[in-house]
């Protein structure tokens, strides 16, 4: 008898298991904001939107995901190009077949130029105004760095 009951509890044990695996994730995953192209919430909602695939939706089929990712792409700009997008995949002639590249797709088309092109915008802007000489020259050499423009000392 004891060994039909410890039967039963491990089949119990497996069965919830099994159900658990099946619901997904139990621990409560923040949805992503809703992104409206801006480039200051590329990185933000990336992030957000790839923990919480990982964490709830990580059985479901890509198709899945990318519809539900592009769920959140509202608004502005972002609304045309996930229209265009949409289109595009009902048609079959994207190239956008998992997460990944929808995401690499968000970043190339509104995430932030690179680095050293954003530092070579800075230094073709920095302005002197009200500052010191010594300021003027701290701003600019902080703005050289990682410019990929070399100075000499």
């Amino acid at each position: 008898m004891e060994q039909l009951l410890t039967m039963i509890t491990t089949l119990q044990q497996q069965v919830n298991t099994m159900l658990l695996q099946q619901q997904g994730s139990k621990v409560e995953v923040a949805r992503p904001q809703v992104f409206s192209g801006r480039m200051e919430e590329v990185s933000t909602f990336i992030n957000a939107a790839h923990l919480y695939i990982r964490m709830k939706m990580a059985k479901e089929a890509a198709a899945t995901q990318v519809a539900w990712v592009l769920s959140y792409v509202q608004g502005g700009v972002a609304e045309a190009w996930k229209d265009n997008l949409l289109d595009k995949l009902a048609k079959g002639e994207s190239e956008v077949e998992s997460t990944e590249q929808l995401f690499t797709k968000i970043r190339d088309d509104f995430g932030e130029t690179s680095e050293e092109e954003r530092k070579i915008e800075q230094l073709r802007t920095v302005e002197q105004g009200g500052r010191t000489c010594n300021e003027y020259v701290q701003e600019f050499k902080k703005v050289t760095r990682g410019s990929g423009v070399v100075t000499k000392p």
